[in-house]
């Protein structure tokens, strides 16, 4: 099966699966956690961190011009809502990045467990390539990279095409990275996730990008509509639980993804040494007659 069928197939089996209640629960668990500790986090420094910011923005060369701009451009009582607006905007990436990697460290083994004993992956045999000590590192890293992506990439943010176009990339190569590590950490050897990781490389990505896009419908609503700030502890809930369904399902996609791949992978193996062994066989034979 070449990687389009795979990601395809791929893709039906995850989207049938995450419509189960067990799944749908997997996505409310890291929601209710995250929405929990950002929910405290920021009612404690709203007003705090509002100030600084309006004090920030209104007096720094790097970040005036914002609002120069905006209050030439007509908005009149832009100073009112810019220092919120940005706030928004930082809590978005830090609460994004927070939920996939929750969901990645204690959510992602559960599902590729259910996954794995699906009649398909029951003879899969567990070389633990990857351990509770090497996820957490490896998740911490990426979050790290990916977070000072974001730092580095925010001041274009503004920019109407990039805050639909950003946000895909960022998520999706986080999402490729801590999927695929956490899926094959039980079931593949490091040299098998290397190779599967060197083979599926663009099409991991591409299953990636194809996650962050389906995550940047509420991140677009959430950083531009007024009445998302309005109404921004509801809406952020609202679109939280979208970023953990969207996950979850990443989550899905993956496991069958690279499940699949790590069974040929195998196969073809199989097959190869079954192949020389035969031949060396045959021309044993053949020097003997």
């Amino acid at each position: 099966m070449d990687g389009l069928q795979q990601v395809i197939r791929s893709f039906g089996l995850a989207l049938v699966g995450s419509m189960h209640p067990r799944m749908l629960w997997l996505s409310l668990r890291p929601f209710l956690i995250v929405s929990v500790l950002w929910g405290c986090l920021i009612w404690l420094t709203w007003t705090s961190a509002l100030e600084v910011l309006s004090t920030f923005l209104t007096t720094s060369m790097f970040t005036s011009w914002i609002q120069d701009g905006l209050i030439w451009a007509g908005f009149e009582n832009a100073r009112a809502w810019i220092a919120p607006l940005f706030f928004v905007m930082l809590l978005i990436p830090l609460i994004c990045i927070s939920l996939l990697v929750l969901i990645a460290f204690t959510t992602v083994p559960t599902i590729v467990n259910l996954v794995s004993r699906q009649s398909a992956y029951q003879d899969l045999d567990c070389k633990r390539g990857g351990g509770l000590l090497g996820s957490f590192f490896y998740t911490l890293w990426s979050a790290l990279i990916c977070l000072a992506l974001v730092m580095l990439t925010l001041p274009v943010w503004w920019m109407p095409p990039l805050v639909a176009v950003l946000p895909p990339l960022l998520w999706g190569w986080l999402t490729m990275r801590l999927m695929s590590y956490d899926v094959l950490a039980k079931h593949a050897s490091p040299e098998e996730r290397d190779l599967l990781l060197a083979k599926y490389r663009w099409s991991l990505l591409s299953m990636g990008i194809a996650s962050g896009l389906l995550g940047a419908v509420p991140t677009f609503f959430w950083a531009t509509s007024a009445l998302a700030l309005v109404l921004f502890p509801l809406v952020s809930f609202v679109a939280l639980w979208i970023y953990s369904l969207i996950f979850v399902f990443a989550a899905l996609w993956f496991s069958h993804f690279l499940l699949t791949a790590l069974i040929d992978l195998r196969r073809n193996e199989l097959e190869s040494v079954l192949t020389v062994e035969s031949r060396i066989i045959e021309s044993g034979s053949s020097y003997h007659g």
